[in-house]
């Protein structure tokens, strides 16, 4: 009997350990190159490919951990809530490989997402580097912006996740446009967003729109630089939104990049890979 009662507690663990491996990750990581650690977090239904240039440059001298967030870059979608369950993984993917002296790189929602890391207890992190990046985005977007009155089950949600393909392509090519200067640029962000799974597309999003992580800036500590995109509203707007929005950060460094877009990484290739060698450069 106890045999037979050992042996299914066995067997349970075996289905129990199976099943975990077998379940969709919030993360996806690649690891290159070798010394001192670098995390970059890509944006929005962005896969972490689109570091590659720049890790083909960092890899020399760092031990880079490239993400793809699950539901993007043909990753397999997770179960909502979708945010909380993604920051929850990449925090204790750094604790769990004792990354020290962890730099921190991320793209708009990556950005967010390493304020939010920097503002926790006992975190590893040396320093961030935020791209065109707000603590919170929907406050900059929703008047009256109350996060706890965004839901998944919306008009403006619904209408998206009754989209065909090609009323989803247009609405994608609209907002490609607006994020980079360039065409071949603008066409590799639509192709993103068509490949991303449409519903962690919309409730992903929500999920954005509702954090808000103003109030955990006045827990960070570590160097910060932000690296800000002129367009389409001109260095004036920009300096102004930056400096409402980190109001709660003691202190950072705020570097605009002229003549680019949202996607300053491929608008400004040479110069933006510059700011980074100089700012890892600081210790």
């Amino acid at each position: 009997m106890k045999n037979t009662i050992l042996s299914l507690a066995i067997l349970f663990t075996c289905l129990t350990q199976a099943q975990q491996i077998d379940q969709p990750q919030p993360v996806h990581i690649e690891v290159t190159g070798s010394g001192t650690p670098v995390l970059l977090i890509p944006g929005f239904t962005v896969p972490g490919e689109s570091w590659d240039s720049i890790v083909g440059q960092l890899e020399k001298n760092h031990e880079c951990h490239i993400l793809t967030l699950a539901g993007f870059g043909g990753k397999a979608p997770i179960e909502f809530p979708w945010l909380p369950k993604v920051n929850e993984s990449i925090e204790n993917y750094i604790h769990k490989n004792q990354l020290n002296n962890l730099t921190v790189i991320g793209h708009s929602l990556g950005g967010t997402i390493a304020t939010w890391l920097a503002s926790r207890e006992n975190n590893k992190i040396s320093k961030i580097i935020l791209i065109d990046a707000l603590p919170a985005t929907g406050a900059l977007m929703i008047p009256n912006f109350d996060p706890e009155s965004l839901a998944y089950d919306s008009p403006f949600n619904n209408r998206l996740l009754s989209m065909d393909e090609t009323e989803f392509e247009q609405m994608a090519q609209g907002m490609a446009q607006g994020m980079s200067l360039y065409a071949e640029t603008q066409e590799s962000i639509k192709d993103w967003l068509m490949l991303a799974d449409r519903k962690t597309y919309v409730y992903g999003y929500t999920d954005y729109l509702k954090l808000d992580v103003r109030e955990d800036l006045k827990n960070i500590s570590v160097p910060v630089t932000i690296i800000a995109a002129d367009k389409p509203y001109g260095r004036a707007m920009v300096e102004q939104t930056y400096t409402d929005q980190y109001a709660n950060l003691a202190k950072y460094d705020l570097i605009i990049a002229d003549n680019s877009a949202h996607f300053v990484m491929f608008d400004k290739p040479e110069w933006f890979m510059e700011q980074i060698k100089q700012i890892l450069a600081v210790h």
